[in-house]
């Protein structure tokens, strides 16, 4: 299913329908401020289970990056951090920015793995924070690549859509994504490492 949400002004009653399909173990392609990607709510393992089968990798070794609405419940998620940390992520987000942080033990159970550590993005998008903030807890998130050689990620929902309809249950149409992932920070560690330079630009967090 194609459905068109306006980036500005999204409605809710779309909104709502897109959080209902999550609560049931959906799998949905979203935009993002970056490129689009694809998830599930992070309390269905087996959408988990479907999100890394269609991206062709196993769950427990998958580098999935979870979407939140604000700050405030990092806590659920994220061991405790370094106040520079938390003030680099308030002055970055919303924004094309994923930040890697020491996981709590909720981490684990969500992904069904040892994983240590998690990425958090709260993109500068009002449809997915919308639809997070709908859902009532963050959501996973993935990178959806084009099988283009040339071109790294698909832009057009339209496409995107063409490809994987019989994979997901909803494409959203939120206009034209970009075509640069979000920059990366590693935050675990004493001090903050770049690991990827994507859109968001590093000269104020670093």
């Amino acid at each position: 299913m194609l459905i068109r949400i306006h980036p500005e002004n999204p409605a809710q009653r779309l909104i709502k329908l897109v959080a209902d399909c999550l609560r049931q173990g959906g799998v949905v392609i979203y935009p993002t401020d970056t490129v689009y990607a694809m998830g599930c709510d992070i309390h269905h393992p087996k959408a988990v289970q479907r999100v890394a089968q269609i991206k062709g990798i196993k769950a427990e070794k998958a580098n999935f990056s979870l979407i939140c609405h604000d700050l405030s419940n990092l806590s659920d998620l994220c061991r405790p951090f370094p106040t520079a940390v938390y003030k680099a992520m308030k002055k970055a987000l919303p924004g094309p920015y994923t930040f890697i942080l020491n996981a709590n033990n909720n981490v684990p159970k969500i992904f069904q793995s040892r994983k240590k550590t998690v990425g958090i993005r709260i993109p500068d998008n009002r449809i997915t924070r919308e639809i997070v903030r709908e859902l009532g807890n963050p959501i996973i998130s993935t990178s959806v690549y084009d099988n283009d050689e040339i071109l790294e990620y698909t832009t057009d929902p339209e496409l995107i859509h063409e490809n994987y309809q019989n994979l997901v249950d909803i494409v959203i149409d939120g206009g034209n994504g970009d075509n640069q992932a979000s920059t990366v920070i590693d935050c675990t560690g004493e001090t903050m490492e770049l690991i990827r330079q994507g859109k968001g630009p590093i000269d104020p967090i670093l």
